[in-house]
């Protein structure tokens, strides 16, 4: 059992495996912002300007409750026990999906530029083989027969 304990230890210790948790943590933490942003900040001025329509508010009943419909709201309906498709929800999550998409590849399209500015550009390697004249096969650069065809090659 301490065996298992310590292999569980070093693998939550690895550098990687913290990383990806502050990532996540760090990421769940932008969520909720964004989610703020759309619903709080953006979505308004855009029902505003299409006629006062509150998109975290569209809805549509699937079968009515024990109360009939209309319901002017989400809650409403569902304490009424209608079952409703929410699809102004959805369209929130997914204006949120692409802001954090488009905030996520230009944070990753900023750390490539950075990275291409202070990593050198790589020499190419110098070659280690050479083709043999006979049979076209590769091999090594100090070789002096072909170990395919056995001919006798330069040296160098």
């Amino acid at each position: 059992m301490s065996g298992l304990m310590t292999d569980f230890r070093a693998f939550i210790m690895r550098g990687n495996v913290v990383d990806m948790a502050i990532g996540i943590v760090i990421g769940a933490a932008f969520g909720t912002v964004v989610k703020s942003f759309v619903s709080d900040v953006l979505m308004p001025p855009i029902g505003y300007l299409i006629g006062g329509v509150n998109f975290s508010n569209l809805f549509l009943v699937i079968s009515p409750g024990t109360t009939p419909g209309p319901y002017e709201t989400i809650a409403l309906a569902q304490k009424a026990g209608a079952a409703t498709l929410n699809y102004g929800a959805f369209i929130n999550t997914v204006i949120s999906l692409i802001i954090v998409a488009f905030a996520v590849f230009m944070l990753m399209r900023g750390i490539m530029k950075m990275r291409a500015r202070f990593e050198k550009p790589q020499e190419p390697a110098a070659p280690t083989t050479k083709a043999c004249p006979r049979c076209c096969s590769a091999i090594p650069l100090p070789a002096t027969r072909c170990p395919n065809c056995t001919s006798e090659l330069e040296a160098g």
